[in-house]
């Protein structure tokens, strides 16, 4: 931490605005690579008071059995947010994570395999484009139960997004990739899935604060995570009797290589000169954002300061996930939680 006097949630080790780097992967197209980013998200470790300090500290995360012996299948759990549920389902016991990445994505996926692998769990990777269809969600499905026998936990959470400032701009091939990799594939999956989950079984997907506020420039985004919603209320509703609960995770804007690869060195040094009030960046950092903005929508994306006022990091978000396939959550299905940092988005 600098010298200055600690505000909001500031935490020793988390990055603040003068502390970010002038270029992570620049121009290397979505999704971005985690591996090649200078300030790395933080996975596995939490804010956590201690005595009198001032600030916060990190702790890493401690499991206790949640997930003993179960089996998790997470779309873009890679890197980001999906990497830290999978490391954070590896602590809670899982005996088998399984993760859908790209196959570009590899660099990633074996550092999160090392992870997962390191808490005891076995990490089971699979490289495939999950907006190849029908086809290709089958063949993941049949490979995790081919190994484990069941599912137990199906996270979808891998996306892309195309920044677009008009809809006079856009085109079938946005539009239509856009909805192949963030919705079709969630539907696809819990098809596969479901015959193999058994009672107690959850499937968590992961929609937006877009979903609820929307966003000018994310038009075709946006409206894949409204989709998500909608989806995970009425899936929840089909498969109630059955007691697999259905719920989604609306992250605030999150801080991943997709956003990083493409931040200007005059929009960081203007996060330098005026770090936000509260401490930090108010965004999730993670691989997906960066790849995917240009200079004046990566301006008025870092200028959305909620309340928290800091970079919120992956396992921020995951402990929402962790949340929703526990026990703790047993009667929650339908529901969206909202990791913020305080937007007061309603659900």
């Amino acid at each position: 931490m600098s010298g200055k006097e600690a505000q909001g949630m500031a935490t020793k080790g988390m990055a603040e605005g003068p502390e970010i780097k002038d270029k992570s992967q620049v121009d290397q197209g979505q999704p971005g690579l985690q591996k090649d980013m200078k300030d790395q998200p933080v996975s596995e470790q939490l804010p956590t008071q201690h005595g009198d300090e001032e600030v916060l500290t990190l702790e890493s995360y401690r499991g206790v059995g949640k997930f003993k012996g179960k089996v998790a299948l997470i779309t873009g759990g890679d890197s980001g947010i999906g990497r830290s549920v999978a490391v954070l389902m590896a602590k809670e016991g899982a005996k088998g994570v399984a993760i859908v990445y790209l196959p570009a994505e590899q660099p990633d996926a074996e550092d999160a395999q090392k992870l997962i692998e390191a808490e005891g769990s076995e990490a089971l990777l699979l490289p495939m484009d999950l907006s190849e269809g029908d086809a290709v969600c089958k063949k993941i499905v049949d490979k995790v139960v081919e190994k484990y026998g069941r599912v137990d936990v199906l996270v979808n959470n891998a996306a892309v997004q195309y920044v677009v400032p008009s809809i006079t701009e856009t085109g079938p091939e946005i539009v239509e990739d856009t909805f192949r990799t963030n919705v079709f594939p969630m539907i696809y999956l819990s098809k596969y899935c479901v015959p193999h989950m058994r009672r107690g079984s959850s499937i968590i997907n992961s929609t937006s604060v877009t979903a609820y506020n929307g966003s000018p420039s994310l038009l075709e985004y946006s409206c894949t995570k409204g989709a998500i919603v909608s989806f995970t209320r009425s899936l929840a509703l089909q498969l109630a009797d059955k007691g697999i609960r259905v719920n989604a995770v609306a992250s605030g804007p999150i801080w991943t290589p997709l956003q990083q690869a493409t931040l200007p060195e005059d929009v960081l040094e203007g996060l330098k000169r005026s770090p936000p009030p509260l401490g930090r960046i108010g965004q999730i950092w993670t691989p997906l954002n960066p790849a995917s903005r240009d200079q004046e929508n990566l301006e008025s994306w870092i200028g959305r300061t909620p309340p928290l006022g800091r970079i919120g990091q992956p396992v921020e978000s995951a402990t929402s996930y962790v949340f929703l396939a526990s026990q703790e959550a047993a009667f929650m299905t339908a529901q969206v939680l909202h990791p913020d940092g305080g937007k007061c988005t309603a659900s």
